[in-house]
């Protein structure tokens, strides 16, 4: 008699493909905007691609920057989290031991079982500080290397999505024409995208895919409109 093997399924997208929805999530829309904003005031490609390459410039370092510092504040919270830790499981046992049997409790441990575990402990306080980390605080060790890789990865990932909304100025003399094909292209790279977004964070991928593509629609229609009405 055969067994069926159960596999679960949980998201697991990794800081990478988060970095990458930051980073494209930002550059599809602000870009998109901007240009579909420029072109309802003003009738040359040519100042419409210099703002909007100066915009996808500007816009991926403040990101990549913002990526890199919200890295850097991660490591240094856990560092100075895991300090705190060590220091009370040496000058404080006593509560730190209970709040270790608290949180077995929780999960419905005997107290008969607690005080082996507590042995285990301590015998082994790195692990003691590795547990407290985890279970007590809910926070996982960084990776060293997370703030230049953020910060490269949303960086390259804004230019990229920058670029789609901007690619039709390079080909046509006429804004309004570029606009044209600039909004088509970029719906449908943003409902892509919004639907590889819902595909890893548990969403929808089409929910998540419309919801995106409305979003950056709504956007650049007002910097359209708001652009024509003051020009």
């Amino acid at each position: 008699m055969s067994k069926t093997v159960h596999q679960e399924k949980h998201f697991g997208a990794s800081d990478v493909v988060r970095d990458v929805v930051i980073g494209m999530a930002d550059g599809l829309t602000v870009p998109f905007a901007l240009a579909a904003g420029l072109t309802g005031a003003v009738d040359s490609t040519g100042i419409i691609l210099t703002a909007g390459m100066a915009e996808i410039a500007a816009g991926s370092i403040a990101m990549g920057l913002g990526g890199y510092l919200a890295a850097k504040s991660e490591k240094e919270h856990y560092e100075s989290e895991r300090r705190r830790e060590e220091e009370e499981i040496i000058h404080l046992p006593e509560r730190e031991e209970e709040e270790v049997r608290e949180i077995f409790r929780e999960y419905g441990v005997e107290e008969e079982h607690l005080d082996p575990i507590m042995e285990g402990m301590k015998r082994k306080p790195e692990k003691w500080v590795d547990f407290m980390m985890r279970f007590e605080l809910g926070l996982e060790e960084p990776d060293p290397k997370r703030g230049l890789k953020s910060a490269l990865t949303i960086a390259i990932s804004y230019i990229l999505g920058g670029l789609i909304p901007l690619l039709p100025y390079f080909f046509f003399a006429q804004p309004l024409e570029a606009l044209k094909i600039s909004v088509v292209g970029t719906l449908i790279v943003l409902f892509l995208f919004g639907a590889f977004k819902g595909k890893f964070t548990g969403a929808a991928p089409l929910k998540s895919g419309v919801e995106t593509m409305i979003v950056g629609g709504i956007a650049a229609a007002a910097a359209f409109g708001l652009a024509n009405l003051l020009s």
